[in-house]
């Protein structure tokens, strides 16, 4: 499985920016993004699931909204509301059904600054 993730930026506080990742393979199970800041440990952010159930960090709910596209094997990562501490590198994962493997896409830098 092989993940190719676009978007990304600089963005002001308050700003919008959107995230998406598509995968290669099949029998994908979940997908999502986690991301990670210098300094800090990597955190899941979102996950949607193959039933349509979707998960998020409890510090963006309300802001971040993801949505999949089972049938292309895509995942987006819609971001409002952005706050400084969204800043980090975001890498785009998934899972297969019946595997405990991650896979995950190259990081791509979200930065909220004035």
């Amino acid at each position: 499985v092989q993940l190719q993730a676009s978007g990304g930026g600089l963005v002001q506080p308050g700003g919008s920016l959107r995230l998406s990742c598509a995968a290669s393979g099949s029998n994908i199970n979940r997908m999502g993004w986690f991301r990670q800041a210098p300094g800090k440990q990597r955190e899941l952010v979102a996950t949607a699931f193959s039933n349509g159930n979707t998960d998020y960090l409890d510090s963006v709910k309300g802001r971040f909204t993801i949505s999949r596209d089972s049938a292309k094997n895509t995942v987006t990562l819609q971001m409002n509301s952005l706050k400084r501490e969204d800043t980090a590198a975001y890498y785009c994962y998934c899972d297969v059904h019946g595997s405990v493997r991650l896979y995950y896409g190259q990081g791509t830098q979200v930065t909220v600054s004035s």
